[in-house]
């Protein structure tokens, strides 16, 4: 377990979100399941009938909903995930010398956060990207978005899966606390429905396309009118295959198929459940406990956007009757799950309502497993 305690005086001066133009609904997903498993299973009906194969069982949009509180979703390209002999999205490839797609995502949210923070990209020093999925190994999104903007400093990307970016929001303020930079920008373009397998039913819902930004630097640098210091942040990993995605490129040394079963998105719910929720809950409360303060002190909790289960239990946990939605907001039924950029959603479209003085908690949690949390004031500027 780690816990950042560093000088007071670095903030979140703004954030910005970008969704791409299409949605699809839950009816929608299902009707495309559904036609697909009655031609897998039609095809394979020997087979099946062998006991050599399962059936494809068939999903609906109140299934759906009940699992995860999921409505919608944004992504990318729609067409390819509704089409029953595809299944998944069509992303054209692009030449090396444009821009590519996932730098092309968080350059929008780039662009919306520096605006919000009334800063220019002369005045940022380094871009971190963290995204639960990275479009290519290298050179870096974050440094193809540092060229785009012409920002004169560093940039890098990481991944610690649904966490990525309350821990790259964390590296933000440890490069700030260390003075390796004034003003860092952080971008979270999540790109996973080409990691989705749209013919399982377990799991064909659950992810959405979006991407995130946020400026984080010095108090005395701050041009907005408000802003949101940061109090304390900590971070947490337990090694867990619960959640898992196996995709490499060492499938190609090993002679197998890199898209193939087990291959993608995978995950044991239950287990998850199970043993996230109270992971998460006793990570937050230990978080403002060591900051000198107790869960009822925390006017908002921004929780990671994956399941409204799982969100519903940790503000119980945390909150006890007092658990609201206005106290811990939910995005998920029309963002679905958005990876890392969830709980920054949240903090994105539900914070300016606050007054000045209001302390809220932006937390994440996911693959490793990992526990990502940053404890945070409004402050006038």
């Amino acid at each position: 377990m780690s816990e950042y305690k560093m000088p007071r005086g670095i903030v979140i001066s703004g954030t910005g979100l970008w969704t791409p133009p299409d949605t699809i609904s839950n009816e929608e997903l299902v009707t495309a399941l559904n036609t697909f498993a009655d031609k897998f299973n039609r095809e394979n009906a020997d087979a099946i009938e062998a006991g050599e194969l399962q059936a494809k069982p068939h999903s609906s949009a109140e299934f759906i909903e009940k699992a995860s509180g999921i409505k919608s979703r944004y992504v990318i390209s729609k067409e390819g995930i509704l089409d029953p002999e595809r299944m998944r999205p069509y992303i054209p490839e692009r030449a090396d010398d444009e821009l590519s797609l996932q730098a092309e995502m968080g350059l929008k949210a780039a662009k919306l956060a520096l605006e919000k923070a009334n800063k220019k990209p002369e005045d940022i020093d380094a871009v971190i990207v963290g995204a639960s999925y990275l479009q290519r190994a290298y050179p870096a999104i974050a440094i193809e978005i540092q060229s785009e903007l012409g920002v004169d400093g560093f940039a890098f990307d990481m991944e610690v899966a649904c966490s990525s970016a309350t821990f790259a929001l964390q590296r933000a303020v440890d490069a700030i606390s260390s003075g390796s930079a004034k003003a860092v920008l952080v971008i979270n373009p999540e790109l996973a429905s080409p990691q989705v397998d749209y013919t399982d039913r377990d799991s064909h819902f659950i992810f959405g396309d979006v991407a995130v930004a946020s400026v984080v630097e010095r108090k005395e640098n701050c041009n907005s009118d408000t802003a949101w210091e940061i109090l304390g942040t900590k971070a947490k990993t337990v090694f867990s295959n619960n959640i898992r995605s196996n995709f490499t490129y060492t499938a190609r040394a090993a002679d197998v198929d890199p898209f193939g079963e087990g291959k993608l998105f995978r995950q044991n719910g239950r287990k998850v459940f199970k043993e996230v929720c109270p992971m998460a809950a006793e990570h937050l409360e230990s978080q403002v406990q060591e900051l000198g303060m107790a869960p009822a002190n925390i006017d908002r909790w921004w929780l990671h956007q994956a399941n409204i289960n799982m969100n519903n239990l940790i503000a119980k946990k945390l909150m006890g009757d007092d658990a609201t939605i206005e106290r811990a907001p939910i995005v998920l039924d029309r963002f679905a799950n958005t990876a890392c950029a969830g709980s920054v959603i949240a903090f994105n479209l539900h914070s300016d309502d606050l007054p000045v003085g209001s302390k809220g908690v932006i937390c994440s949690f996911g693959a490793g497993y990992s526990i990502g949390s940053l404890a945070l004031e409004k402050i006038a500027v």
